[in-house]
């Protein structure tokens, strides 16, 4: 029986999922652990869930002896070596795309409530002054929304905002097909000054860390309003700081940041504490019921698929190979280094055992391949043994008929 094991309180969809399939034995916690702690209930698992909170390095890989995948329950993946992971036959699943409404839908409220002064507004009413002025606030319709990486999130904000009458721009490092009237610009500098908001969907990295400084912040039209609720890593607080200090921006809205609290009573540190036309969310972009649910159940939908034929079809750093329905009477999954001659091999030792061919499906990526072979008898414990300790293997499995 496949042990799975779920950190961090992952939606009950994700358990449905496993126990339609057949997998019932699901041990959940509500929280990430760490340490002795986490290693010690990775004991068993031959699936491992987390969210972002959950360090999943080295150790904790090696910890995890039966571990055959690990599903992130999110979209990002930085808190997994993924290095280490691959190279231990391991394929890393997310949800790139189960929570793209629910963000899509925070940073155009968000940007709504940033124009109209709503931030500022809320909090004098609170400290008992009625200040009904008009001065600097503005309507979203007709206004021009400048989005940093259309991808899967970035172009439904697009969207969107066209539905609410806006005009959007976009700025990406790929060629991206325009959805609905959106216009690619060709340079950043372009989109900042012509932009009443800037929102920003790129991935986290060295080529993206800092990209709103202050070079770029001061290139922003006066006035305008940063949303980013991408990684915490784009943008340089204290320049933002600064801009705003100097009513250069008229306002900013983050959800990520560069080093976030671990803990729920643990509080933010941020020069942006305290301003008025700043709005401060902890990394609940994607946290609504409607996308935690999908989360779940696209991600455990990903890792069943993979504990029952081996595919691997948005892993995240390993080879992909889309299901294929069992042709033989066992299959058998083969990760090895990527070199050449390495198929022809395993074939020769196949057939060294009177196993004939039946299916295959084979895939690299970088240093390494990946194979799913299905073959017309059975593979004994001799055999397997064998293709475990063949030059540049990985890791070898056996899967049953009847995937």
């Amino acid at each position: 029986m496949k042990r799975i094991v779920l950190f961090e309180n992952i939606h009950p969809s994700a358990t449905e999922v496993f126990e339609a399939a057949g997998y019932t034995d699901v041990v959940t916690y509500k929280s990430a652990l760490t340490g002795s702690a986490l290693h010690e209930a990775l004991k068993g698992a031959h699936a491992v869930g987390i969210r972002s909170r959950t360090q999943f390095d080295a150790d904790a890989i090696a910890a995890a002896t039966d571990l055959e995948a690990i599903g992130c329950f999110c979209i990002g993946t930085n808190q997994v070596d993924l290095l280490k992971a691959a190279n231990s036959g391991l394929p890393v699943f997310n949800a790139p795309f189960s929570n793209t409404r629910s963000v899509a839908e925070l940073v155009l409220g968000e940007a709504i409530l940033l124009l109209r002064r709503i931030p500022e507004k809320n909090a004098r009413v609170h400290q008992g002054h009625w200040d009904k002025t008009a001065e600097g606030a503005f309507e979203i319709r007709g206004k021009t929304l400048g989005i940093i990486g259309y991808g899967n999130i970035g172009s439904q904000v697009g969207t969107l905002a066209e539905a609410l009458g806006m005009r959007v721009l976009f700025h990406d490092v790929e060629a991206k097909l325009p959805l609905s009237n959106a216009r690619a610009c060709p340079s950043l500098k372009r989109l900042l000054e012509q932009s009443d908001v800037v929102t920003l969907h790129v991935p986290g990295g060295a080529t993206t860390e800092n990209i709103m400084n202050s070079t770029t912040l001061a290139q922003m039209k006066p006035g305008a309003v940063l949303i980013n609720a991408a990684r915490g890593s784009v943008v340089d607080i204290d320049a933002l700081h600064e801009h705003l200090q100097s009513g250069h921006l008229a306002g900013a809205a983050l959800d990520v940041f560069p080093e976030e609290p671990k803990g729920t009573n643990e509080p933010l540190k941020s020069p942006l504490i305290g301003m008025n036309n700043v709005i401060l969310t902890p990394h609940i972009g994607g946290s609504t019921q409607e996308s935690q649910e999908n989360i779940g159940r696209e991600v455990a939908e990903k890792l069943v698929l993979y504990l029952r034929s081996g595919a691997s079809k948005g892993a995240v750093n390993f080879p992909e190979v889309s299901y294929m329905p069992a042709s033989g009477a066992e299959r058998i999954l083969h990760l090895h280094k990527n070199v050449p001659g390495t198929m022809a091999a395993l074939s020769n030792v196949f057939a060294e055992y009177g196993l004939n061919i039946v299916g295959q499906q084979l895939q690299t990526r970088d240093q390494l391949g990946y194979a799913i072979t299905d073959v017309d008898g059975i593979v004994s414990e001799e055999l397997l043994a064998k293709l475990r300790a063949f030059p540049g293997t990985l890791r070898c499995e056996r899967l049953r008929s009847g995937l």
